[in-house]
């Protein structure tokens, strides 16, 4: 009886299978004298990712082993000028007691509320203030009118 037709198929590709496999054994085998241990280092740069160009011992940096904080580090509260905030009235309405204030250096909006004002204000004054959260956000509380 002769063979049938998918047994002589699955015999020609496990045959094919060895030779390709029997040509990349040869291949490595020829790449392996041609390695040598310069062209297996890897070097780390500056940011951490792997170069082959070692790095320029001029931009070498020393750490002190002081310096190097493990775990979470101290909590230093924030200074009052770190808190204090400036910006422009950009909306006030008197008659509701509400207004918006821009902040300059995020140039976010802000929600003021009359009952945290020092002094009474009104649009396009420039003002400086502390951001609290309230119930719909980021609001300016102890606001002050600056010249």
């Amino acid at each position: 009886m002769s063979e049938s037709w998918n047994k002589k198929e699955r015999e020609k590709k496990k045959q094919k299978e060895r030779k390709d496999k029997a040509e990349k054994m040869q291949e490595r085998k020829e790449n392996a004298k041609k390695n040598n241990f310069d062209d297996m280092i890897a070097y780390l740069d500056e940011n951490g990712n792997l170069s082959s160009t070692p790095p320029d011992p001029r931009k070498r940096v020393e750490v002190k082993l002081e310096d190097i904080q493990i775990g979470v580090p101290e909590y230093v509260p924030p200074t009052e000028e770190e808190l204090t905030r400036k910006g422009k009235v950009t909306f006030f309405n008197n008659e509701k007691g509400f207004g918006f204030i821009k902040d300059m250096q995020s140039q976010q909006s802000l929600f003021v509320h009359a009952n945290n004002l020092t002094a009474p204000i009104k649009e396009n004054d420039k003002v400086s203030f502390e951001i609290e959260m309230g119930q719909r956000g980021p609001m300016a509380v102890n606001v002050k009118i600056v010249n």
